[in-house]
């Protein structure tokens, strides 16, 4: 095992976390090989880890996430690359509730279950209008039964924490190459995938390949899934699938930025988030609305691919969002104002949100893994999801807690799942 070579496809949390752990525990981390198409000094914004900020907290109604949570947000505190520069900010969060929602009292019930002294602190929807300044007085609060503030929670500065992890694995020695993925190198009469071709014609060949291609992996698995002839219900698409949610960007004013500067994050049930300003002054509005963009491969199989163009959202995704926004934050629409700028987000989201840490089922692609699937709620695991994964690819357990919600399913249909307000419910073509 000390003289494997490991690919590792993509850049974003699975990857950079995972060539983070796996440098740590082999004997010579250049045979650590990590593959992104972005240099890595640049900001890749393709990924939806590469984002201004994302929302850090453990309170979820699936123990094992809210174990994970807990974890990752010392990890967040106490390393040192993280913690010198500054990127976790313990703003804690505000939870409003649908009135027909059950979640908060699953949330509780884990708290207790694992012996954590919860810090869950109740709030009246007075109480939530005149906090903060009354920056929520015009919250359009008809759809909410119940509200509460956790201290422990916060968000990250995204982009910026990413890179600094991706930094660290190049200190340690991983190999590093720029390039996009074109296809997998899988010759006939041989055993397992090879390697890597990039558009440009670069071969990277691997003893394993760890595909952690995030919205992409089916559009980068579907020519050698069509090749070997692959059932429908044995393809990854049936794993993850791409999906897509529209962003809003307001730059604030320095008299907004003192203002909404004092914000926690605001997580609006089901219908929207809000997370407090960056250190430039933007304030992000995310829906929770998600899109899939189907396409059809030569073969007759429907996959979902993100849009090459992130950064122009159509006229109705806009609609949409600024609706949810004037219901919920109305005060960043007075004068007729408008979002600055917008970004269509893409990830994998699997049917009941878990991620896809696994092996391949198949014989003849026993030496292809996946880390996939961050379904719009894993970025907060970056600085410890790594661990787990470098445990799949060296064959060691997790423990039935983590191997098996993140296995291959032998089946698309989920329950309900940890994360199931992001589910696609519509087409991008719908908007256009």
């Amino acid at each position: 095992m000390e003289d494997t070579t490991t690919l590792i496809v993509g850049a974003g949390i699975f990857g950079v976390s995972t060539a983070y752990h796996l440098a740590q525990r082999v004997s010579d981390p250049s045979r650590v090989i990590l593959l992104d198409r972005a240099a890595p000094s640049s900001n890749n914004m393709l990924g939806a880890s590469a984002d201004i900020n994302k929302i850090i907290r453990a309170d979820y109604s699936s123990l094992l996430y809210m174990e994970l949570g807990f974890e990752a947000i010392e990890a967040w505190k106490t390393l040192p690359f993280f913690r010198d520069a500054g990127v976790y900010h313990q703003s804690g969060w505000i939870a409003m509730d649908e009135k027909d929602s059950d979640v908060s009292r699953r949330i509780r019930q884990n708290f207790s279950a694992s012996n954590r002294k919860s810090e869950i602190v109740d709030m009246l929807e007075d109480e939530v209008r005149q906090a903060w300044g009354g920056v929520l007085e015009r919250t359009d609060c008809t759809p909410f039964g119940s509200y509460y503030f956790n201290p422990s929670a916060g968000w990250v500065d995204a982009g910026k924490a990413l890179h600094l992890m991706l930094l660290e694995a190049i200190k340690l020695g991983i190999r590093y190459e720029s390039g996009e993925a074109k296809s997998l190198i899988f010759p006939e009469k041989t055993d397992g995938v090879q390697g890597i071709e990039t558009e440009a014609g670069t071969r990277l060949l691997a003893d394993r390949v760890l595909l952690a291609t995030g919205a992409w992996t089916s559009k980068l698995m579907s020519s050698l899934e069509d090749a070997l002839d692959l059932p429908h219900d044995d393809r990854v698409e049936r794993q993850v699938s791409a999906a897509g949610v529209c962003v809003a960007h307001f730059q604030l004013s320095d008299a907004e930025r003192e203002l909404f500067s004092g914000l926690p994050v605001l997580v609006y049930g089901g219908q929207g988030e809000v997370i407090p300003p960056t250190s430039a002054g933007v304030l992000k509005f995310t829906s929770t609305f998600s899109f899939r963009n189907p396409i059809v491969t030569p073969t007759g199989h429907e996959i979902s691919v993100p849009v090459d163009d992130q950064a122009e959202a159509p006229r109705g995704l806009q609609e949409d969002l600024i609706s949810a926004v004037r219901a919920r934050l109305p005060r960043l629409l007075d004068h007729e104002r408008k979002p600055d700028y917008y970004r269509l987000c893409w990830d994998a989201i699997s049917p009941d949100q878990h991620p896809l840490i696994d092996q391949h089922p198949d014989s003849r692609l026993k030496n292809l893994y996946f880390a996939v699937g961050g379904s719009f709620h894993s970025y907060k695991f970056l600085p410890t999801i790594g661990k787990y994964v470098a445990c799949v690819l060296e064959g060691v357990k997790n423990g039935p807690g983590g191997d098996w919600p993140w296995s291959w399913k032998s089946t698309g249909a989920s329950s309900r799942g940890v994360h199931h307000s992001l589910v696609p419910r519509a087409n991008f073509e719908d908007f256009l």
